[in-house]
Order: structure tokens, then sequence, then C-alpha cells
């Protein structure tokens, strides 16, 4: 086999697996979890608008867990708490907990006990 066909072979499976690595990323979030959780030290449900509850649904569920709002503010007080986004999806909300270290959001990550606030996704903000 001469030299430039086993370069055009090489670029061409370089391109094959840059596209499967992309297509995989855009289904996953993998590198973006990752990134995420070991340089920033935050989480992301990456959910797109039309996955997102209603606004008055979010608000409805804070309401009836209000205990659990106050649980994750006193993690640590005045570093901790919780915040309704609704300008990223007009008329669709999630929420922003956010804290100051990572033994706090272990704390919070406790709290909550899975990966929705009681069916609300959630993003976990390190600030």
């Amino acid at each position: 086999m001469s030299g430039s066909r086993k370069v055009f072979i090489f670029v061409i499976s370089m391109l094959v697996f840059c596209l499967a690595s992309a297509l995989v990323e855009g289904q996953t979030h993998t590198l973006r979890h990752f990134m995420d959780d070991v340089l920033y030290d935050n989480w992301n449900h990456y959910l797109p608008c039309e996955k997102l509850p209603g606004a008055g649904q979010v608000e409805q569920v804070l309401h009836e867990h209000a205990g659990v709002l106050e649980a994750i503010a006193a993690v640590h007080p005045g570093h901790a708490g919780v915040d309704v986004d609704t300008m990223s999806c007009p008329g669709k909300a999630d929420l922003v907990i956010w804290y100051g270290s990572h033994r706090d959001r272990l704390e919070i990550e406790r709290i909550l006990g899975g990966e929705t606030f009681y069916g609300v996704p959630y993003r976990l903000n390190n600030r």
C-alpha cells in the first residue's frame, strides 16, 4: 500500500471517528458531564426546553416541599440555595441549586436523593 493511500485511509478514519464521537456526545453529553463534574464541580441535566415542566408546576412543587428548600439553604447559610430559572425557556422552568463547596454539594445531593426535585429537573452550580 502506498504512503499516500495510508494517509488517506488514516484521515478518513479520523473523520469517521470524530463524527461518531460528536453524535454520541450529542446524545449522551458524557464529555460535558465529565467536565462539569471534574473541572467545575457542577451537574447539569441538559434537557431541551420542551422536556421541562411548566413554570406553574415548578412553583407548586416548591410550595409543597418548602422544608426541603430550607434544608438545602441550611447546608451552608448564605452560600447555598435554590433559584427557579424561567428565563432560559419561556413558560418552562427548572431549578438551579447553588452552593459554595464540594462538601456542600455532597450534602445537597444527599438531601435530594435523586436527579430531580420531586419531578422537577435541577442543575447544580458551584459558585
